[in-house]
């Protein structure tokens, strides 16, 4: 097959991501109404905010809103982990960062299959946070034999999606026939099955050690567990949800509201009771299960080291004031309090080196190339020659991963972060290393600089 008959990476996650999403809408039927809502809530917030319009627009951020989505998946073996990574492949997404959540009291570590350069990203930049399952985190030893037999013993991919993942991998691409075929076979993976592979009394033990253990042991696949769109105001849609009786997190994950949103911003409704039928014969036939909700995100701006050594210090201040954690009514009040310590202006953020920025030349500088190359970045934003915009946040937060899955779950709050990670293992079981997104948003600024004094085609 020649190259050129090859269907893009960039489509292939489109048509994939689209596909998730029809089948979660009929799987989960109030996520379309967080669509509605979220859809609603960009629409006001565009029309109030013509500036935050325009450098959308700008950033080629606009046309990519309704499109965005990122889902979750935790799966159980180093085999499971390595094929979702060859797959996500065939779909232009690699994997990005590396989350140790056991730190949170969650025993799963993790990685961001996503597209990576600017191009891609705008295409459509669906992401999925990925967990692999520590089992070493099983105190009970005879419990921890007995979820790697049940693990060991299933297959959670498609003979088909293996067949054209090698096919994608040989050959360099997928013929359009084939990336549809690819889509609907690697649909079946993040699938919702009620149907349990182990018996109830099997189900309770693994309940008992961890929520999140019999919700990645007991089924036949992993199933996809959350899809979330992105708004450009959580605290309007964290209203909506609740004025439409959406049983909503108490508390928004992430920073404080603020002028210059930075980072990640999560709410979601509770996780759904969903029922769930036990193999013919076992003393209980049926039960119920707690696995999936509802997220919706707000994205900011991207922070350097700098910028983030500083918002994991303030997060930890507000955390530690009163000794109460995230927790108690007056956590937003704490939370905000320490963040006044954070700048809140996109210039003064750009300045001190806080965070990642876009340039790009004005009509204005496109008029006068000559005068742009006469003068620094800084002076060029001031005279009208060039624009900064925020480089979206792509990735997410540990702590606010976990404080999700905990939330969702059932699980306690766990306040002692402190703990080792476990990089190095989690990149031996997905087979290669992970990207550093320091690093991705670093290119994106860098190169956005150069193009300033490219010449023009």
């Amino acid at each position: 097959m020649n190259a050129s008959t090859h269907v893009s990476p960039d489509e292939i996650r489109s048509l994939f991501a689209q596909a998730m999403s029809r089948m979660y809408r009929d799987e989960v039927p109030l996520y379309g109404t967080l669509m509605e809502l979220v859809a609603e809530v960009n629409a006001a917030t565009l029309a109030g905010d013509p500036a935050l319009a325009g450098r959308l627009q700008r950033s080629d951020a606009l046309d990519r809103l309704d499109e965005e989505r990122h889902g979750a998946i935790r799966v159980g073996t180093p085999r499971e982990l390595a094929t979702l990574r060859r797959m996500f492949a065939v779909m232009g997404m690699v994997p990005v960062g590396y989350y140790d959540l056991a730190v949170a009291g969650v025993p799963v570590h993790a990685t961001a299959f996503r597209p990576v350069d600017a191009a891609a990203l705008a295409r459509n930049p669906f992401r999925v946070f990925t967990s692999l399952l520590r089992l070493e985190l099983i105190e009970d030893a005879a419990l921890r034999e007995e979820a790697a037999r049940i693990l060991d013993a299933r297959e959670i991919f498609t003979p088909r999606a293996l067949e054209l993942t090698e096919r994608f991998e040989q050959a360099g691409g997928l013929s359009a026939e084939d990336a549809g075929t690819f889509v609907t076979e690697a649909l079946e993976t993040f699938r919702w099955h009620s149907e349990a592979t182990v018996s109830h009394a099997a189900y309770q033990a693994l309940l008992s050690a961890h929520r999140l253990i019999a919700d990645v042991v007991c089924f036949r696949g992993p199933h996809i567990n959350h899809l979330t769109p992105r708004t450009l105001d959580i605290d309007a849609a964290q209203h909506a949800m609740q004025a439409r009786g959406i049983d909503a997190k108490a508390v928004i994950e992430g920073p404080p509201r603020r002028r210059c949103p930075i980072l990640l911003r999560q709410t979601s409704f509770k996780a759904l009771q969903e029922p769930v039928r036990f193999p013919a014969g076992d003393s209980r036939d049926t039960g119920t299960h707690t696995a999936r909700f509802g997220e919706i995100e707000q994205r900011g701006l991207a922070l350097t080291p700098k910028g983030r050594a500083l918002y994991d210090e303030l997060l930890a201040r507000a955390r530690d004031a009163g000794g109460a954690g995230s927790t108690g009514d007056d956590y937003g009040a704490r939370l905000t309090a320490a963040f006044a310590d954070f700048p809140d202006d996109d210039d003064t953020l750009r300045r001190e080196g806080l965070g990642y920025y876009r340039y790009a030349l004005t009509e204005a500088g496109r008029a006068d190339p000559a005068a742009v190359a006469a003068t620094t970045v800084d002076e060029a934003i001031a005279a009208g020659l060039v624009t900064a915009d925020p480089v979206v946040y792509e990735d997410f937060l540990p702590v606010s991963a976990a404080g999700i899955f905990q939330s969702n779950l059932g699980g306690d709050e766990q306040r002692a972060y402190a703990a080792q990670a476990h990089q190095a293992a989690f990149e031996d079981a997905l087979g290669a290393r992970v990207h550093d997104p320091f690093e991705i948003y670093a290119a994106i600024e860098r190169d956005s600089r150069l193009a300033l004094h490219a010449p023009a085609r």
